[in-house]
């Protein structure tokens, strides 16, 4: 869709396997894509939330850092992966089409975009990446669990991120602002992360159950994209403009 996809498809080309690899493939990201590219927008927040996120680890503020830590970088894998499977034309997820399938429509405001991927990665990949981390590390996802309770300790910070997005990113995709009042409000005022990350935590110990039955996993993960795609659709309708009348 934009002339320097394939700059794009060659950077996700490398694995990342530390949060500073992840932040420097979001740099590549952000620095290749123009401003009236969707993408671009929410790379930038997604890279916000990853630079929080490094910061909080940094601090030794959590039990198991190096834990989190797998888990921002398997988290990460799949929006890299999503976007090098769209890049290449090949099949992927539909929450993740459902955004990059519409990056250069100019009536979508930028917090829209930034909004329809963070659904997309949170309610269709963080239940997998959860299981992935588990995996790796030979641990259980678990309620009341010292990673569960890392886990959660970091809504507070995403929140105040997101909402300072929200002011940001209050335009339309090339810039131009938005109409006084629109449906955008009511969509940006239902979005809540801490209760989204919450559904992922339950989604990926109901994946972890079911991970050595894979038709019923493959199921399951299939139901969440279906759902988290009929969302992604519902963030990115457009903001109409207004009459020279109104």
């Amino acid at each position: 869709m934009f002339p320097y996809d394939p700059l794009l498809v060659s950077a996700l080309q490398a694995s990342p396997t530390s949060i500073a690899d992840v932040l420097r493939l979001m740099q590549t990201i952000e620095a290749t894509c123009v401003d009236g590219d969707g993408l671009k927008w929410f790379n930038w927040l997604y890279f916000q939330v990853t630079q929080a996120v490094e910061t909080c680890i940094a601090s030794g503020r959590f039990i198991d850092s190096a834990w989190l830590a797998e888990l921002d970088v398997q988290f990460a894998r799949f929006y890299f992966g999503a976007l090098e499977s769209a890049l290449s034309g090949q099949p992927g997820p539909g929450c993740w089409k459902a955004l990059f399938g519409r990056r250069n429509e100019a009536d979508v405001a930028r917090i829209q975009f930034a909004l329809a991927g963070i659904n997309a990665h949170i309610n269709h990949d963080l239940p997998q990446a959860i299981v992935a981390t588990c995996q790796v590390t030979a641990t259980v996802p678990q309620h009341a669990s010292a990673h569960y309770n890392d886990y959660t300790a970091l809504n507070t910070t995403l929140d105040s991120l997101i909402e300072s997005a929200k002011q940001t990113l209050h335009v339309r995709l090339l810039g131009d602002p938005l109409p006084p009042v629109s449906h955008l409000e009511d969509t940006i005022a239902a979005w809540s992360v801490s209760a989204a990350r919450e559904a992922a935590w339950q989604n990926g110990e109901l994946l972890w159950h079911l991970r050595d039955c894979p038709p019923l996993s493959s199921n399951f993960i299939g139901t969440l994209d279906g759902l988290t795609t009929v969302v992604g659709k519902a963030l990115l309708a457009p903001v109409p403009r207004l009459s020279p009348k109104q």
